[in-house]
């Protein structure tokens, strides 16, 4: 079994590489890179070597090619820098003909400063994708030239609750691995995924910042911080960061220079916001479809078995957009909102209109292979053998029918809870809930390379170790299954 695992884990990593590579070349070749530019006001807002050098250093950002600026040209490569950034001599010269020899692209501004580019290729795109992508904190992180005398290590200590936590000093987070009293409890910051940065929208933010924060207004609370001061703040210290220039503000809070962090805020993350509309109505789709289903299959042809057939065929017929105007017209005459904001994420009635659309959309699939699976056991010879011993109809659907026509649906079980996560992009636009389930085709609209790629590696893993999960969780449910063959077998 362990052999098996962990085969099937390399795979699912190689094919989420495939996958994640395919987009970056897609998405770094084939979509006009001024195009990115496009909705960007300031860039339009510029002229001249000012708009050269923005649009240069920008794609330089996004991961396009390397910009080297005259100035750096001849800080690396020059031994007499004033000599070097005067335009046609002997000594400009030699510099911008080391570059032309290293395979740099030399253009020159309108006042005859030259830069230097180099264009990546596809497999330079894809490589230097997946070399910043794992990013390891440890104590030698921070170079901070201000701050020579820089203690570095790892140390057992106690945060500004007293709960003990792994703390570090030279590590770019103050905080390594801590305990609260939110889901999954136990945190670390000492592994991190890097995808860049998110741009246009959310221009410059981290694009895993940009999807994984929270949102709507800050949370205040009196707040004691590491010099004692209690101040009302909305900081949350567990995510403190190492900050080269601290000013008064931050030495009146900080004893050191972990003074940057982050905010808590009233409203849950795009991610979360997701995660907690889809695991809910998975919750409602699988405890009303299945006993519906299996009450379809004890009752074949009859009425019940009849009205389901009918419910199944036209959710599954009619259009989810159709479905979603069709049940918000009616649940507005009972004063549920017919979009999310108007009354937040407060209040329990903002969850019922998208719940009952998700749960609907949900059921008639569960309902369908339910049936298929209960029928198709009703006519095994171990249910005939069961009825010749005597059982009843009852037992024998409880004991033995159901318990192997679930297997099939236990298999899907963690693909529905992981991939939740991703959301429902008709439903959340329909009622403009600020989840992720409209990231992907908006980053798509918006050409946001860089979050086009984070959530198809987001996605794809998902997709991929849920089929694990639901082979494993087939194996717990039932012993017969084998993931591997035994030996001497093929």
């Amino acid at each position: 079994m362990r052999g098996y695992i962990l085969k099937r884990i390399l795979k699912s990593c190689i094919s989420i590489f495939i996958v994640v590579s395919i987009v970056i070349a897609m998405v770094f070749t084939m979509i006009p890179r001024n195009k990115v530019l496009e909705s960007d006001t300031s860039y339009r807002k510029l002229t001249g070597d000012t708009r050269t050098s923005f649009m240069y250093s920008k794609f330089e950002e996004l991961g396009y090619l390397d910009y080297v600026r005259l100035s750096d040209m001849c800080t690396n490569d020059s031994d007499n820098y004033k000599a070097c950034m005067v335009n046609g001599s002997d000594e400009n010269l030699k510099v911008i003909s080391t570059y032309e020899d290293r395979g740099y692209k030399i253009e020159f501004q309108r006042n005859g400063n030259a830069f230097a580019y180099h264009e990546y290729n596809v497999v330079e795109l894809i490589f230097h994708f997946w070399k910043r992508l794992i990013v390891l904190d440890g104590p030698n992180a921070i170079q901070d030239p201000n701050n020579p005398d820089l203690e570095r290590r790892v140390y057992i200590g106690k945060d500004f609750n007293d709960v003990p936590a792994i703390m570090c000093s030279g590590c770019k987070h103050k905080y390594l691995v801590y305990f609260d009293g939110s889901f999954p409890f136990i945190h670390q910051n000492w592994l991190s995924l890097n995808f860049g940065t998110s741009y246009p929208t959310k221009a410059g933010a981290n694009v895993l910042d940009v999807i994984g924060q929270g949102q709507g207004s800050q949370v205040v609370v009196d707040t004691v911080f590491p010099t004692g001061v209690t101040v009302a703040s909305a900081f949350d210290l567990h995510t403190a960061t190492y900050k080269s220039s601290i000013d008064h503000l931050d030495q009146n809070k900080f004893d050191d220079h972990y003074a940057d962090c982050y905010s808590n805020y009233e409203s849950p993350s795009m991610i979360n916001t997701s995660y907690i509309f889809g695991i809910i109505s998975l919750i409602l789709a699988y405890a009303i479809g299945i006993p519906a289903g299996i009450y379809m299959s004890r009752k074949k042809d009859k009425l019940g078995d009849k009205i389901g057939v009918v419910f199944i065929n036209l959710i599954t017929a009619m259009p989810s957009l159709a479905l979603i105007f069709f049940v918000r017209s009616i649940v507005v005459n009972f004063g549920i909102p017919d979009k999310f904001p108007l009354l937040g994420f407060k209040d329990i009635r903002s969850y019922i209109s998208p719940l009952i659309i998700l749960t609907l959309l949900s059921m008639p699939g569960l309902m369908t292979w339910i049936r298929r699976y209960m029928l198709d056991q009703s006519n095994s010879d171990y249910v005939k053998f069961a009825k010749a011993k005597g059982l009843s109809q009852r037992e024998i659907f409880s004991k033995h029918i159901l318990k192997n026509a679930i297997i099939p649906i236990v298999n899907g079980i963690p693909g529905s809870i992981i991939l939740s996560i991703g959301g429902a992009f008709i439903t959340e636009s329909a009622f403009a809930i600020p989840g992720m389930g409209k990231m992907l085709p908006d980053s798509i609209t918006k050409m946001n390379n860089n979050m086009i790629i984070c959530l198809t590696f987001i996605f794809s893993s998902l997709a991929i170790f849920s089929v694990l999960l639901g082979d494993l969780l087939m194996v717990v449910v039932d012993p017969r299954i084998q993931l591997s063959a035994k030996k001497g077998g093929k």
